[in-house]
């Protein structure tokens, strides 16, 4: 679906680019501002370093005079307001309430598939287009910092979306706030897939393995600890610890080190 970011009446250029990074973490570049307190909000210096790197969404946003221009394309609204409004819409929590936007959008696209197909659309009536339930669009208003959404900009949306939050303590800076919804929703979306932060580990082979083993023995031999002539069941359990470790080459390397270490400070006893 398309998504939108719409922040109405912000009134610090360094939430502007808190926003442009929260949205661009979570992969979204579709960010309106309706009548913002600067109008140079944009290319401001804190916006810019707030943004830490997210320039391509500076770069694509708009900004604009009133609320209606920003929601051009859109379909579902969702209002971020934490207080509830008399005949305001119904107030649900984020992940909820995506999951129970993108089963309906399932639903319709299903069916404008299935009536494009029918008999009676052999005419081919363009309301039962299967591609029209692509230009679905939903976007997310978030007001002022100060006073956040009027009851007016409320009252038009689909739903307020409120954050679960520490009952004594629910308060949220806009970034933040940003950021979280942008999350919910990427993750609803599917998300993305996590990224090791190391290079896959390389293994050690058996015969690493097993040469270190046979260091080890030698090692434990000349400290008194094991005994060759009845060595029980030390060495094939050593085996099976190691094997369970998983060890990598480097790994190899420290241990035959330790058992190198052993048997010279053994030798330099005697």
């Amino acid at each position: 679906m398309k998504t939108r970011f719409v922040l109405i009446n912000t009134s610090h250029a360094g939430n502007v680019g808190a926003a442009a990074r929260a949205m661009k973490t979570m992969g979204f570049d579709d960010l309106v501002l309706v009548a913002p307190r600067w109008a140079n909000v944009l290319r401001r210096e804190e916006t810019i370093q707030r943004a830490s790197g997210a320039l391509d969404v500076l770069n694509n946003a708009r900004i604009v005079a009133t609320l209606d221009e920003a929601l051009d394309g859109i379909s579902h609204l969702c209002a971020t307001a934490m207080t509830p409004r008399d005949f305001g819409p119904p107030t649900a929590a984020p992940r909820a309430h995506f999951e129970a936007l993108l089963k309906s959008e399932l639903l319709r696209h299903e069916t404008l598939a299935q009536e494009a197909k029918s008999p009676q659309n052999a005419a081919g009536d363009t309301a039962a287009d299967p591609s029209a339930a692509s230009q679905a669009g939903v976007a997310f208003l978030f007001g002022s910092e100060r006073f956040g959404m009027t009851n007016e900009d409320v009252y038009r949306c689909h739903v307020a979306l409120s954050i679960p939050t520490n009952p004594g303590f629910g308060s949220l800076n806009l970034g933040a706030a940003i950021q979280v919804i942008a999350y919910e929703w990427r993750q609803a979306l599917g998300g993305f897939a996590v990224q090791d932060a190391t290079p896959p580990r390389a293994l050690a082979d058996a015969a690493q393995v097993a040469g270190m083993l046979g260091h080890w023995e030698q090692a434990l031999t000349s400290i008194g600890f094991l005994d060759p002539a009845a060595p029980k069941k030390l060495m094939p359990r050593l085996n099976q610890l190691f094997n369970r470790a998983q060890l990598s080459p480097e790994e190899i390397h420290i241990l035959r080190g330790v058992a190198k270490a052993m048997i010279e400070t053994a030798q330099a006893k005697r």
